[in-house]
This record gives C-alpha cells, sequence and structure tokens, in this order.
C-alpha cells in the first residue's frame, strides 16, 4: 500500500480576510459597507482569528497537521502607500513565531483576493504600475519575516478572474470558483453609484482583485508576480516561491473535445511562460467542468451537489494534478482542496476520495509536495457572507468558540499516520 511521504505536508488553507476580521484598509471592508453592497453581510470580525492565531495554530498541531497555509493582508501592511505598519509585521512576525512552536511549516500567500484601498484608488489590478508597488510591498514582508517563511506564494488564484466573467456572462454562480450573490444584477445600478462614491473615482475605474479583467490586467497580474518573485529572490534567495492557480477538471463529452482544451488554455497553458521560474505549483480544485459541443454542461440533475452548487466530484483533483504534471514539471502543492457542505459525512467522502487521487499520482512518481484542505475555519465566503460552511473547524461566531468537526480529526489521523486506511476511509 502507497502511503505518504514523511515529510509530505499535511494542512489546512485560509485567507487573512475571510478569518482575521475588521480589515478596515482594505477596499473590500470598504465594499461591505455600502448600502448597495454585493456583500450579503459585512464580515466584522469574521472569526476572530487576528486574536486568536495561537489557539488556532495550536488546535491545527494537536489535530495533527504539521503545515499551516495561510495570507498576510497587504492592506494591514501597507495602510498607505509607502507606509508600511510595523506594529502588524509584528502581528505576523508573531503568527509565524506560533507556527514554529507548535512544529507547523508555514505557507505564506502574499496577496490572498484583497487589496489596499489606495492601491485600488491608484488603478487597482488594471494598473501599469502595480506590479512595481506589489513587488516593493513583497520584498518588504520577505526582508522582515522571511526567516520564518520557507514557502511564498505570491498571489492566490491568480487565473479567478477568468472564471468570474464566465459567471457573470453566464449569471451562474456554478461556474465561478468563488461566491456570486445571485441578487447583484437587481441591484447594479445602485451598486455602481455608491462604488464609485465610496473611492472617490468613476466606478468603471474601480479595478479590485476580484473582477472581470481586461487581458492588460492579466498581463498586470502575472506580471506581478513575476516582478515580486525576481525581488524575492534579492533578499530571500532561499525561499521556495510560487504561484496558485483555480482549475476545474475540464472534461469534455462527444464534440466538446476542442472546447475543453481550449478552457485548459486559457486557465492554465498560456500562463505557463510566466511560472517557468517558479519553484513549485500551488493547485487548486472544487470539481470539474464538462464541456460539449454547445459549451459547458449544466451539473447533472441526479447529480449530487455542494452547498456553491458545485458537482461533488473529488476525483476531479488527481486528473487535474495529472495535466499539470504533465506540463509543468516541477513540484506540486495542493494549496486548496474541500467542499462547502453541511454534512461532515460528505465531507469526510470527498477528503478520501481526493487524497486517494493524491495517493494514486505520487504512486505513479508525481512529486506532489503537501496537501492543505479548504479550509481550517468556517469563514466569510466573501460576497455569500457566513452562509457556507467550508470549514473542518465549525465556530459559534455569538462566543468564537471553536468546535472541530469529525471530518478535522478523520483529516489529522491521516495526517499523523500518513494512511488513508488508518485514517478511517468512510463509504
Amino acid at each position: 500500500m502507497v502511503s505518504f511521504p514523511q515529510d509530505f505536508l499535511f494542512g489546512t488553507s485560509t485567507a487573512a480576510h475571510q478569518v482575521e476580521g475588521n480589515n478596515t484598509k482594505s477596499d473590500f471592508w470598504r465594499m461591505e459597507q455600502m448600502e448597495a453592497s454585493s456583500f450579503a453581510e459585512p464580515s466584522g470580525d469574521a472569526v476572530d482569528h487576528y486574536r486568536r492565531y495561537r489557539e488556532d495554530v495550536a488546535m491545527m498541531a494537536e489535530l495533527g497537521f504539521n503545515t499551516y497555509r495561510f495570507s498576510v493582508e497587504w492592506a494591514r501592511i501597507e495602510p498607505e502607500e509607502g507606509v508600511y505598519d510595523e506594529k502588524e509585521i509584528g502581528h505576523y512576525r508573531n503568527v509565524l513565531l506560533a507556527c514554529r512552536e507548535f512544529g507547523l511549516t508555514p505557507i505564506v500567500t502574499l496577496h490572498h483576493f484583497s487589496s489596499p484601498f489606495w492601491l485600488i484608488r491608484e488603478g487597482g489590478w488594471e494598473s501599469e504600475q502595480t506590479p512595481a508597488r506589489f513587488a516593493r510591498y513583497a520584498a518588504h514582508v520577505m526582508q522582515e519575516l522571511g526567516d520564518f517563511i520557507p514557502y511564498v506564494c505570491t498571489i492566490n488564484e491568480a487565473n479567478i478572474a477568468i472564471g468570474i466573467a464566465k459567471a457573470m456572462k453566464n449569471f451562474s454562480a456554478s461556474s465561478a470558483q468563488v461566491g456570486l450573490n445571485v441578487d447583484m444584477a437587481a441591484r447594479m445600478k445602485a451598486y455602481y453609484a455608491e462604488l464609485g462614491q465610496a473611492f472617490g473615482i468613476p466606478p468603471q475605474e474601480v479595478h479590485s482583485f476580484l473582477a472581470p479583467r481586461s487581458e492588460q490586467g492579466l498581463r498586470v497580474i502575472f506580471q506581478s508576480h513575476e516582478e515580486a518573485r525576481a525581488a524575492i529572490r534579492r533578499v530571500r534567495p532561499e525561499a521556495r516561491i510560487g504561484i496558485t492557480l483555480s482549475l476545474h477538471d475540464f472534461q469534455s463529452a462527444p464534440g466538446g473535445e476542442e472546447a475543453a482544451l481550449a478552457a485548459w488554455e486559457e486557465e492554465f497553458l498560456q500562463f505557463l511562460p510566466s511560472l517557468r521560474d517558479d519553484d513549485f505549483f500551488g493547485l487548486q480544485n472544487y470539481t470539474r467542468e464538462i464541456h460539449g459541443p454547445d459549451g459547458v454542461l449544466p451539473v447533472a440533475e441526479e447529480a449530487e451537489k455542494t452547498q456553491m452548487g458545485y458537482e461533488f466530484y473529488p476525483q476531479g483533483l488527481e486528473a487535474v494534478i495529472r495535466f499539470v504534471a504533465k506540463r509543468f514539471g516541477k513540484p506540486i502543492i495542493v494549496t486548496e482542496n474541500g467542499i462547502g457542505t453541511d454534512d461532515d459525512e460528505r465531507r469526510i467522502a470527498f477528503i478520501d476520495i481526493a487524497l486517494q487521487g493524491v495517493l494514486n499520482c505520487l504512486a505513479d512518481g508525481i512529486p506532489v509536495k503537501g496537501y492543505m484542505h479548504w479550509s481550517l475555519l468556517d469563514n466569510f465566503e466573501w460576497q455569500l457572507g457566513f452562509s457556507r460552511t467550508f470549514g473542518l473547524v465549525a465556530v459559534d461566531r455569538s462566543t468564537q468558540k471553536r468546535s472541530p468537526k469529525p471530518s478535522a480529526y478523520h483529516l489529522g489521523r491521516i495526517a499523523r499516520t500518513r494512511s488513508l486506511a488508518q485514517g478511517g476511509i468512510s463509504p
């Protein structure tokens, strides 16, 4: 029986804005406060990870994990352009020290969707100045904290705007990897009027990260990755650097073969030149997408669906790992994989099937170095607020009490024993 290597990275992922709370200098915070906001509710205190990080890190270690992927918040560290908040640098240093104390290898993401308010006012993710600004921020973080950061992801889901554009075009939340409020169309006019007021610039110039991208915008994002990678290498040449992309398992029904290949090209292959000097690839998968001769097929009526409207399809992880491995040729870390559900038995089943796929890849010599489950905590799911539950750990937001679910113990046992069988395979 194939088991996970002893040095395999087993852990969970979070994003700063979704768990920390009170990210008041960010663009998302400003958009959440709008009366015509597209967010179902504001993030507020979120799940208070900013204050409870030590408790959460200790819990992960006790469960059996050896790795924690989390993001540092650009809007906290650089609340005004060129002005760095040493208190916030100190906060993230303390998070990293907690990881060291409890034996968790940190994988740090420098940008996970939310951005400084000032950056958006200066053109956001369509501005040709953003790559230099992002590289400057990345260098500062790694100069100050790099002693504690062996793995760094520059940008989370750098290709996500492609999926969002498709979702908006099709008006279907199931087409994207993030939740889109289905009431958004009816509120769009009021939303854009207030958006311009909130940022003090024309609403069409508010280019947050989770917005449809122009071709220039895509270039800006991947140039930001390249310039940040170069800047990090100058100050911390020992750090291992990668990026994360959101990838469905793009499949084809008869007649849809060319369309499926086109989807792989659009979502992944076109970006390979920007990734060729990376040390690893952060792979994120939640479901599959089937292309027919007339477009993407809807999820079958009889198929099991998650809270996000995705098809329950953990088998997609193995297929995407294999596709990426053939074309990338460097180590892969699964930086996100999980399921939004209120049925924890189905989460356990999802984990077992997904991890069997990882084991199959390892048996064939594919260099998969780690698996980060999304997410540690039930948290703030962007426009959908707190209505979706991806966490291994439930949170009572009236008290912020953490309650690990059976799936947390299940995945923790797998991590400790390095064996899927000993973890307890669900039927």
